[in-house]
């Protein structure tokens, strides 16, 4: 009787080892997921900074879409 207990001791032992193993396994992905997340919440704030700054230089720029002020095409 006394292998037997010994023997589940060591089964029990076996899970727990692997369960601490994908337990930091799991851990580790979630950092990583989270520093993503981070990444790219930064460069979506940068990406709509940008996008505001390029709608203000539109907006304050003159059209130019007079087709009087165009140079004429090079065939003439």
């Amino acid at each position: 009787m006394n292998a037997d207990v010994e023997q589940r001791l060591v089964d029990l032992e076996s899970r727990l080892a692997f369960q601490e193993h994908a337990l930091n396994e799991l851990s580790d992905a979630l950092a990583a997921a989270r520093d993503e997340e981070a990444r790219n919440g930064l460069l979506m704030h940068r990406m709509l900074e940008e996008l505001k700054q390029l709608r203000l230089a539109m907006s304050n720029a003159p059209l130019t879409g007079d087709p009087a002020s165009e140079p004429p095409p090079p065939h003439y």
